[in-house]
């Protein structure tokens, strides 16, 4: 690991380039093909680009890949890389299986579940129409095993900007319990994971 500049030396740093949105996520396909026709097919993300090597470029090791691309209404990718071996990737043994997940927006409600139905009309299992109180969502995984998520949006701008102002005070107090936490854990006087300081979903509490 690099070491970390002085203050003097971080001051003197330029500032960071404007990220304008996301380029691409990318993930291992089981079979190229297979994910195109979700993706394609039933989602309708067109297929766009496709790089095939024998070496990764940044890595320089030899692992043979196609490695391709759809593309989503923003000009943003989903892009997958197929290995040849016919192997999708093993989901995280320490993460529930809904936590890691790609959310992709849709227009309306209306949006929501008409993707639904044509997506259960494929054999896809969905779960929702789930209310986040600023956002609906339906969830479903893909043939790669990626758990996927569409949202479509409740809460107006003003909204979304009122819980920004409040949005760093949070985490600072989380972050501060959680400390507290780290040292009870480290004295033995703790186990259980942290719980959040408040519950912004109550109509979940088990009575």
């Amino acid at each position: 690991m690099n070491a970390v500049l002085n203050p003097t030396d971080l001051a003197s740093l330029p500032a960071p380039a404007p990220i304008q949105q996301l380029h691409h996520y990318a993930y291992k396909a089981r079979d190229a093909e297979e994910t195109r026709q979700f993706y394609e097919d039933i989602l309708g993300l067109p297929l766009y680009h496709i790089i095939q090597s024998d070496y990764v470029p940044s890595t320089g090791e030899y692992c043979p890949y196609t490695h391709f691309f759809f593309r989503l209404q923003d000009g943003s990718f989903i892009a997958f890389f197929d290995l040849g071996d016919d192997v999708k990737a093993e989901p995280s043994p320490n993460t529930p299986l809904w936590v890691n997940h790609i959310a992709f927006r849709v227009n309306t409600v209306q949006e929501l579940e008409n993707t639904k139905r044509r997506l259960e009309a494929h054999g896809v299992e969905v779960l929702g129409v789930t209310d986040h109180h600023i956002f609906k969502s339906i969830y479903f995984f893909d043939p790669n095993g990626i758990r996927l998520e569409l949202s479509a949006q409740l809460a107006n701008d003003e909204q979304m900007e009122k819980d920004s102002t409040v949005a760093h005070a949070r985490l600072r107090e989380w972050t501060a319990r959680k400390e507290q936490w780290r040292k009870e854990r480290a004295e033995g006087k703790v186990d259980a994971p942290l719980k959040p300081q408040q519950n912004d979903r109550p109509e979940f509490v088990r009575k």
